[in-house]
């Protein structure tokens, strides 16, 4: 017997022959994959555009820097140009002059001047303990302000606010009368129990003008402490009070050192107010009271100097504020920043 066609397989023979495809010439070639359609990149804005905006920036610009220049950086160049120089006099009334280039003898001269010193130290140890106590209570009338059980914000922010609205002459005229040993509505009470205090005399002024300064500023203070208390995330002071953190624990762990950055702010600002310190003790030197002096601050005792037709050396004395100002600022910007990374 022939053997038929799929003897010796193992599955059953299929009913039907399976019929395979022949092999062509074409069913050998595979077809290529279609080409990807082109990107179309958007195009950037062309050079002549760019310039044009740029034309129009520097036009709306240009107003602010003419401005600036002249107020600004043409008087800060002026003087420290002034400070290298010295000018001599000839004559009785001053008939000739001459300048010479002095290098850092005015320098040298504002620092051997004790009055100059004297201002500097003073105000700092006034800054020293007239800035924290202010800024602390602006940051306690902030978080009042921001509790929840406050009532009256609007109000009471008012309230707080308007002694710096109100002009810091008219502020020290206010103050010095009030402060009037036989007119103060404080000494009075003081002196009824033993106490007898002049807040107009010369050991006393310096805590006189530390009042004045802070009645008139931590509200404005306050404001910008606030404004950043109500920027807080909801949901950041939400999760702290379903963890049972409310009170002054939620104050102290989780607002206040959210709102760091504002109160550094404020730390600034108030350092280089300090530093400029003029209006509320030349109020009272002008009002011819015991206790004050005409070179309390170092803008006083600079002012005083150049009156005096001593230009040059008010000149140097002015950089030197300015330089130790910058340095206190940016110091402690750099420290506050230190310590937050560290944190």
């Amino acid at each position: 017997m022939v053997p038929t066609e799929g003897a010796g397989t193992t599955g059953p023979c299929p009913s039907e022959p399976h019929i395979l495809p022949r092999k062509t010439a074409m069913s050998t070639q595979t077809s290529s994959p279609p080409a990807p359609a082109p990107v179309r990149v958007a195009a950037g804005p062309s050079h002549r555009h760019r310039r044009r905006a740029g034309l129009n920036a520097a036009r709306f610009l240009l107003p602010f820097g003419v401005l600036f220049t002249a107020m600004m950086l043409a008087p800060i160049g002026y003087a420290i140009y002034q400070s290298f120089y010295q000018v001599r006099r000839q004559g009785l009334f001053g008939g000739g002059q001459t300048a010479r280039f002095a290098g850092l003898e005015n320098y040298a001269d504002a620092f051997r001047d004790g009055d100059f010193t004297a201002s500097l130290a003073r105000v700092g140890l006034l800054g020293a303990v007239q800035v924290p106590v202010m800024l602390g209570l602006a940051l306690l009338l902030a978080l009042l302000l921001d509790s929840r059980s406050a009532r009256l914000r609007k109000t009471f922010r008012l309230i707080y606010f308007l002694p710096y609205a109100l002009p810091g002459a008219i502020a020290a005229v206010m103050w010095s009368f009030l402060l009037v040993k036989n007119l103060s509505p404080f000494t009075g009470p003081l002196a009824a129990v033993g106490i007898d205090v002049d807040f107009l005399s010369a050991g006393w002024i310096p805590v006189s003008i530390g009042n004045m300064i802070t009645w008139g500023w931590t509200g404005y203070n306050m404001l910008i402490v606030y404004s950043a208390l109500q920027a807080l995330p909801g949901e950041v002071v939400e999760a702290a009070t379903l963890d049972n953190c409310t009170g002054w624990r939620l104050a102290w762990y989780v607002k206040i050192p959210m709102i760091r950055p504002a109160l550094v702010l404020t730390t600034i600002f108030s350092v280089i107010g300090t530093a400029q310190l003029y209006t509320e003790p030349a109020v009272l030197a002008a009002a011819r009271i015991p206790g004050a002096s005409n070179k309390f601050s170092p803008i006083m005792n600079t002012t005083l100097t150049a009156s005096q037709a001593d230009t040059n050396l008010a000149a140097a004395e002015s950089v030197l504020l300015a330089l130790v100002t910058l340095v206190l600022s940016f110091g402690l910007l750099k420290f506050t920043q230190r310590r937050t990374a560290d944190a």
